[in-house]
């Protein structure tokens, strides 16, 4: 699949929130759902420590997860961006009292200094993107150190949903291998320092699937190769000099 234009994303995201108040994978009450990204939640913040830490959200969306970045790994301060207009006002409604600043911004031109951040979070936005390296670049100039969760693109189900699944074909989803993503933090003057496998339950697939897979998704986390066909998302931490 082609990479959408720039500001194609953008429109779509903008159209979720229009629509349905937000995006779905956050808002969805399914079960496999609520399971998957809990277990994001987890495999993000198993990665670094955010604890008084200046942590911005690049592609924070609806700022669903944004805030839970805050109150769970509790930094000292975030700022989280998205080009999505609408989704921003989305996400600084939902911080309530938290100090949690939103920005309408491109992830290709950041309005931040070099060295403004400690962390940078790209948490399932590379796949959107028209140019994921320029994200990774930027991202590097702005945080010496960032975490990115990613759909697996060795996972033949994840291919398959891509292909069949009208909210993938929607949403311009298309997914990178860890190889790919390594190559692309290395271009930009960064090392993977570790990376992973995980969650076993698709998104939006039936209860009964999530219960069972979620019972055996531990090992298949584990297993070498294994985890490359059956987990949904690869997340890493990187850093640069």
């Amino acid at each position: 699949m082609s990479a959408p234009a720039p500001n194609r994303s953008a429109e779509i995201f903008n159209r979720d929130v229009e629509t349905k108040g937000g995006y779905l994978y956050a808002l969805d009450s399914k079960l496999s759902s609520r399971l998957a990204t809990e277990r994001w939640l987890q495999l993000m913040l198993g990665l670094t420590d955010l604890a008084g830490r200046s942590v911005t959200d690049i592609g924070c969306g609806d700022g669903t997860f944004t805030v839970r970045y805050w109150d769970r790994g509790h930094p000292r301060l975030m700022c989280a961006l998205d080009p999505a207009v609408k989704a921003v006002v989305a996400g600084a409604a939902k911080r309530d009292d938290r100090p949690i600043l939103f920005v309408a911004a491109n992830g290709h031109h950041l309005p931040y200094a070099n060295d403004a951040f400690d962390v940078a979070i790209l948490q399932a936005i590379l796949h959107h993107d028209s140019d994921p390296q320029a994200t990774i670049r930027e991202a590097f100039r702005v945080a010496r150190e960032i975490i990115v969760l990613e759909p697996n693109g060795y996972s033949p189900i994840l291919k398959a949903f891509e292909r069949l699944s009208r909210y993938h074909r929607d949403h311009l989803e298309r997914s990178y291998t860890a190889t790919r993503l390594r190559r692309w933090v290395e271009a930009a003057g960064g090392t993977v320092i570790k990376g992973r496998f995980g969650v076993a339950a698709p998104m939006f697939c039936p209860d009964w699937m999530a219960r069972v897979l979620k019972v055996v998704e531990p090992p298949l986390e584990q297993i070498p190769f294994v985890n490359r066909v059956v987990c949904s998302v690869y997340v890493f931490q990187a850093r640069r000099p």
